[in-house]
């Protein structure tokens, strides 16, 4: 990254475009720890997060969904999420643990699955859902941790056009009461989000604003925005 100054407005959906290698991911592997800052610092919510791990920056209100799938195929959707509500605990992840423990957390696993829609399909295994369902079940373990802010790392990516548009609708319903930062490269997308749309262009930030009116700088179009614009 290069000098990049980011101030998320609390409460706003914010989004991250640019060519591939721009930074986004890079710069979303920086707010959650997963990278160091080799200067500056990270803030979070004012207070000083630069150095931390990542699951250190969760417990501090932060959650991230990743490009790439990473769920159990043969657990079913309702595990997954209470294996994710139990990590906020002091136990941790105890896959040994015996289901009367789990039990506990079946009822809020429930809520969170009704909030993106999967509740019907709670007792189903993974394997047997499709793309746009498993997405929507990590966006369900990303809330488990009650997050303020909310990374979300091409949550359209691969999906259909369908898939696209209820992802639009799950994303509008969740964002309440949060900071969303969401990696898009779907203009359509980021145009019915969005409130503020942040674009990178070899690590550095080149444009900042409206939708509406960063689709028109000169250097977005040179960059970016002018390939595909929707």
């Amino acid at each position: 990254m290069n000098n990049v100054d980011l101030r998320l407005e609390e409460g706003v959906v914010h989004a991250l475009v640019g060519p591939n290698g721009a930074g986004k991911t890079t710069l979303f592997n920086l707010l959650t720890g997963f990278f160091a800052p080799s200067s500056g610092r990270l803030l979070l919510f004012g207070e000083d997060a630069t150095g931390l791990r990542p699951d250190q920056i969760a417990k501090r209100g932060v959650a991230r969904s990743f490009q790439i799938t990473s769920l159990f195929e043969h657990l079913r959707v309702i595990e997954h999420v209470v294996l994710a509500l139990q990590a906020r605990t002091d136990h941790g992840y105890r896959f040994w643990q015996a289901d009367a423990s789990l039990r506990r957390f079946d009822a809020r696993a429930r809520e969170l699955l009704a909030e993106v829609g999967l509740e019907p399909l709670a007792d189903r295994t993974v394997q047997h859902l499709p793309y746009g369902q498993k997405r929507a079940l990590e966006l369900a373990l990303a809330l488990a941790i009650e997050p303020r802010l909310l990374l979300l790392d091409e949550p359209t990516a691969g999906m259909s056009a369908a898939d696209v548009q209820r992802t639009i609708e799950l994303v509008a319903r969740v964002r309440a009461g949060r900071t969303v930062v969401l990696v898009e490269h779907n203009m359509g997308v980021v145009g019915e989000l969005a409130a503020n749309v942040v674009v990178l262009q070899q690590g550095a930030i080149i444009a900042e604003g409206r939708y509406a009116d960063v689709r028109h700088d000169p250097a977005v179009v040179a960059a970016y925005l002018g390939q595909v614009d929707a």
